[in-house]
Formats: C-alpha cells, sequence, structure tokens
C-alpha cells in the first residue's frame, strides 16, 4: 500500500513539475521582473560515486529550470529545479559488482554503469562583481527516483547490447550537500550565463554503506527566458552605446584619412 501511494504521489508530481515548466515558458515575460529572473538551465554532468574501487566519472546531459532573485545590491538569491539530470559512477570493477551485489554476470568486456535519475534543487547565495564574473554557493536538495546497473557491450558480430538491472532498493532516495561555483554574463551582463559547478553529497548513495557519497561537476549555461522591461531598458542603452562607439570610430578613421 506504501509502495502505491508513492507511486501515484511521483507520477502527480512528475505531471505537475511538466506542467509547471510548460507554463513557465509560455509566461516567461511574465515571470522575469525587476527583482526575478527565469531562464532554462542547462549543460554536461560529470558524476561519481564516493565508497567504490572505480573512480571513473558518469556523463550525462541535464536540463532544467532557474530563478535569479534580486536580494540587495550584488547580491541574489538562486534557485531551480534541474528536471532531467543523472548521478552516477562509470566503468564498475568486478569488485563494485559484488559489493553492491549485481547479479549480471561480470564478463571482463564492456561497461558497467550506476546510473540514477533525480530531481536536483540547488538553493544558492549568488554574488555578481561589477566584470559580470559571479560566484555562488548553498545546499542542494535531491530526490533519486530511478536507479539502475547498465552493462554495454559489442557481442561476437559487433552489435551493440544494453542490460540493465533495476536496483532502486538499496539506494537511498533522498540527497543533500553542498554545491558552489563561478560564473560569467555575456553582454555587459545582458545575455546568457556560463557556470562551473561542484556539487559534494553528504549523505550515503547506498543503504548501509558508508562513504558512498555523491559528486558532481556541472558545466552549465542559463539562458533567460522572456526579458523584463527593466532589462528591455538596459539593453536599449547598451545598443545605443554600442552604436555611439561604432559611428565615433568610423569617424575618427576618416578624419585621420583626410588628413593623410
Amino acid at each position: 500500500m506504501k509502495k502505491i501511494f508513492i507511486s501515484i504521489f511521483f507520477l502527480f508530481f512528475v505531471y505537475n513539475l511538466q506542467s509547471q515548466v510548460l507554463i513557465a515558458l509560455l509566461l516567461g515575460d511574465k515571470l522575469n521582473t525587476g527583482k526575478i529572473e527565469f531562464g532554462l538551465d542547462g549543460g554536461l554532468n560529470y558524476s561519481s560515486i564516493g565508497g567504490l574501487e572505480s573512480n571513473n566519472y558518469s556523463d550525462s546531459f541535464f536540463l532544467g529550470f532557474y530563478f535569479d532573485i534580486k536580494m540587495k545590491e550584488q547580491w541574489l538569491l538562486n534557485t531551480g529545479v534541474m528536471v532531467k539530470s543523472t548521478l552516477g559512477a562509470d566503468k564498475l570493477t568486478q569488485n563494485d559488482l559484488a559489493y553492491l551485489g549485481v547479479t549480471i554476470p561480470y564478463e571482463g568486456n564492456g561497461d558497467y554503469t550506476q546510473k540514477m535519475s533525480s530531481f536536483l534543487v540547488p538553493i544558492k547565495a549568488k554574488y555578481i562583481f561589477k566584470n559580470n564574473f559571479h560566484v555562488e554557493a548553498g545546499p542542494q536538495v535531491g530526490w533519486i527516483y530511478r536507479s539502475w546497473i547498465e552493462y554495454n557491450y559489442e557481442d561476437d558480430l559487433d552489435n551493440s547490447v544494453k542490460i540493465e538491472e533495476n536496483n532502486k532498493d538499496i539506494i537511498n532516495w533522498f540527497d543533500m550537500g553542498v554545491t558552489g561555483g563561478v560564473g560569467y554574463r555575456f553582454l555587459k551582463g545582458l545575455g546568457l550565463t556560463v557556470n562551473v559547478n561542484y556539487y559534494y553529497g553528504f549523505t550515503n548513495v547506498y543503504k548501509g554503506k558508508s562513504g558512498t557519497n555523491n559528486s558532481s561537476l556541472f558545466l552549465k549555461v542559463n539562458i533567460p527566458f522572456g526579458v523584463s522591461d527593466e532589462k528591455k531598458e538596459e539593453i536599449k542603452e547598451m545598443k545605443a552605446h554600442l552604436k555611439t562607439k561604432k559611428e565615433e570610430k568610423k569617424a575618427a578613421k576618416k578624419k585621420e584619412k583626410e588628413n593623410l
């Protein structure tokens, strides 16, 4: 009964989350005000799990949305949800498979990978410097809703084969830790932002196995969706400034030619 209730809750949560993303995309201009900026958050994630013999990072794409909420002066509160994100570890060894109780036979060829689908929610304090670089740090929580061991190899006919074994029953569904990083925003603080963030988990990935914490390196791009009236005015002023500078350079070159 408990599993049925959790499944219903999960389906309801995913449905509502997808609806919220769609609504947010359609109402991007409304969500972006002078004090709140909404946008898409995506990129590459390189993750590993402590306590395993393998120290190889598993790479995957992630996608979500973010909110930058102005606090005071150059301080922001950054939050959001990584809706599609995968944690895990790559190239598990024979000892790792035995440690995790994996029943897929170890063949000595191919790659064994632990994969975990999750929702990740960072809550970071963000400080923006005058040169449009920023630093950010804060807690991050996650919900692991699917977990499996994936074995990929090529058979004798060079066909790619994939075998999956569900191991969600040995995974702790809740994850928590700290995250931080640096970034830069283009177009004098009005364009997209590139970030590098590192996450270190405090909780154990596997039940009863201490030291098996998540760690991830995120290479991110933040794209604002919709523009507030305040930002529109800033962009207008920036374009006017660039146009003036261009005309001044053109006039200076013309004058230089006339003086020759």
